[in-house]
């Protein structure tokens, strides 16, 4: 039987050199064995994630998200409450492109991140839910994740990361503590931070080594709270970040964990952060579905050790080298 791919792409994104390019990128996919047709994203709200919603339960074998991490999140949305789910692609096409950046997908050229396609390799990666919502790479609570979605959308697109680092500048000072009560795998934390943060890849805003231990579909998420609020500690700590040289100090607690329970200690509201956009407030349950959606991936640029076996019969994970798309 022929299979059917159904590109979903951001018409306006990266500055629609995407759109420019779809020609190219249909061929690609028509060249990897795909009957392929493609749907422009609309201003209506949920567009991206409907459209894959409704792909998967129309039999497509596979759905690619272009665009931004935004489009992708959508997407993810469309398809992770589905009980058969087809397998993804991702073109990026936005502004940090963190998940593309985790998945070694090329963020330059939406061309080139299309033939990844043409090396039938993929990923089984976890997938976090959040009460009844769906986000693919961050969760986070604390003034410390309200920038990204404090940047304007016009100032994104005309200076990329540097709106967030600019975002974050002015915000810096006015950040103040949060009481907060977390529970997770194999403990809890009551006190004041300045932020927590669930990542399922290493790639955070930007940053590579936020959570440089981290191993792709192993079922759990990176914790970090970062319990100072202090302006000079916080500059001190985003510095040390760059490097991965965060995770001993003492103003940061960093754990693994298949679970998250989040709330304030005072009934004060705490917003929280998916993939960089609002996801609602606090209290709130975080849970890592593990390898929950396939991906197509630049396997081989991958360091063995950031992969993860297939969960088999509760043994021990270990590092295996992913199936090609034919031995699947």
């Amino acid at each position: 039987m022929q299979q059917r791919a159904r590109i979903i792409y951001n018409p306006k994104a990266g500055h629609e050199g995407l759109k420019q390019s779809l020609v190219d990128i249909l061929a690609i996919f028509e060249q990897a064995g795909y009957e392929t047709s493609a749907y422009a994203t609309t201003p209506e709200p949920l567009s991206a994630q409907n459209e894959a919603t409704r792909a998967a339960q129309a039999g497509f074998n596979l759905v690619v998200a272009a665009g931004g991490d935004g489009t992708i999140n959508q997407v993810v949305n469309g398809l992770a409450g589905l009980k058969h789910r087809p397998k993804m692609a991702i073109i990026p096409a936005g502004t940090t492109n963190d998940y593309a950046r985790a998945l070694k997908i090329p963020r330059e050229d939406p061309v080139e991140a299309a033939k990844i396609v043409l090396k039938r390799k993929t990923i089984k990666m976890d997938i976090g839910r959040a009460d009844k919502e769906y986000f693919m790479n961050i969760a986070g609570g604390g003034f410390l994740t309200e920038l990204t979605y404090g940047v304007p959308s016009e100032t994104k697109s005309i200076f990329g990361y540097l709106a967030y680092l600019l975002e974050g500048a002015k915000m810096l000072p006015q950040i103040k503590p949060v009481p907060m009560h977390l529970v997770y795998d194999d403990g809890e934390f009551r006190g004041d931070a300045s932020m927590f943060l669930l990542g399922l890849t290493n790639s955070i805003g930007g940053f590579e080594k936020v959570a440089p231990d981290i191993t792709l579909g192993d079922g759990r998420f990176s914790l970090i709270i970062v319990k100072t609020a202090n302006l000079a500690e916080l500059v001190r700590l985003i510095a040390l970040a760059i490097n991965g040289k965060h995770l001993n100090d003492p103003r940061v607690i960093y754990v693994k964990t298949h679970k998250l329970v989040a709330k304030t200690t005072n009934g004060a509201e705490m917003k929280i952060n998916l993939d960089g956009e609002f996801g609602g407030t606090a209290p709130m349950t975080f849970t890592n579905l593990k390898q929950h959606l396939e991906i197509f991936a630049d396997v081989d640029a991958m360091p063995q050790t950031a992969l993860a076996a297939e969960d088999a019969a509760g043994l021990p994970e270990t590092p295996v080298k992913p199936k090609t798309e034919a031995e699947h």
